[in-house]
């Protein structure tokens, strides 16, 4: 039989087969090859009982992200809050190359829009490079009917810094607490992370969502300083326009993207957030060696 693991808490996974829920181990012979499992693999399983079973083996992945362990997503949302927490728009924007990378969807959800009017000029933003941004408050179930629409035939995972109201949605996905909701400390604004496994909600009709730990794991190192900007997706048409083959875009003259950002072609914003993950890859890189 197969099925697909919903979640996975030490050596034991939760898998979904035919309807029903399984606690399952791998088989020792992936241990031995050192093949381990993840949230969102398709498996074959063999089953013991009616609430046990065995992970024979691991089906092809058509995606794999290291940091959080994840498989098989096909599209990721990005959710920020316009306040208690800021909007963190580089990491946002990190987020966004490396979904590009994944050649996967992203979309983006500008929670909390009730606390300021900040939302606006985002949307705008990132409405104009061509993504598709959806509004939301949790705590009121504002806009969940467009997320879910968003959510249906997709295995989606939601990304995002502690506190942006990751785990509301969810649960405003479901009418229920589904997932514990995490505080907002008082002192600092920022949220207190409630999750600490990746783990696949099931909505039914073959959709899932996934809630993930805290982004303090996340992690864009595999993709190289040099191709940073294929990633920018509205910086493509005019790379061509760029004097020199392997433009950084940072020092050099006659840069395609760098006269675009003069013409408000591109967004600064934008530009200056590239050049600050592009001079950020690139010293990890030198520091390997």
């Amino acid at each position: 039989m197969q099925g697909i693991i919903l979640e996975n808490i030490s050596n034991l996974y939760k898998v979904k087969s035919n309807g029903n829920i399984y606690d399952a181990k791998a088989r020792g012979k992936l241990k031995k090859d050192q093949i381990f499992p993840v949230v969102g693999d398709n498996v074959d399983i063999d089953i013991i009982n009616e609430k046990e079973a065995v992970i024979n083996n691991i089906l092809k992945r058509d995606i794999f992200i290291k940091r959080p362990k994840i498989s098989n997503i096909t599209q990721i949302i990005f959710v920020i809050s316009t306040k208690n927490p800021k909007p963190d728009l580089l990491m946002l924007d990190k987020q966004l190359a490396y979904a590009q990378f994944l050649g996967i969807n992203a979309v983006i959800v500008l929670n909390k829009i009730d606390l300021d009017d900040v939302y606006l000029h985002i949307k705008e933003l990132y409405e104009n490079i061509g993504y598709k941004v959806i509004l939301t408050n949790a705590k009121q179930s504002k806009g969940i009917d467009n997320l879910k629409e968003i959510l249906k035939n997709n295995v989606s995972v939601f990304s995002g810094n502690s506190g942006v109201g990751k785990s509301t949605l969810i649960n405003s996905l479901f009418n229920g607490n589904v997932t514990q909701e995490g505080e907002i400390s008082q002192k600092n604004k920022k949220g207190k992370n409630t999750t600490t496994t990746v783990k696949l909600y099931d909505l039914g009709n073959k959709s899932y969502i996934a809630d993930t730990p805290g982004f303090s794991n996340f992690s864009i190192e595999e993709i190289e300083s040099k191709d940073l900007d294929k990633y920018f997706i509205e910086f493509k048409k005019y790379i061509k326009d760029c004097a020199f083959v392997g433009c950084t875009h940072i020092k050099e003259e006659s840069c395609g993207i760098k006269k675009a950002v003069e013409e408000n072609k591109i967004s600064i914003e934008r530009y200056q957030r590239f050049c600050y993950i592009y001079n950020e890859l690139k010293d990890k890189e030198e520091r390997k060696w």
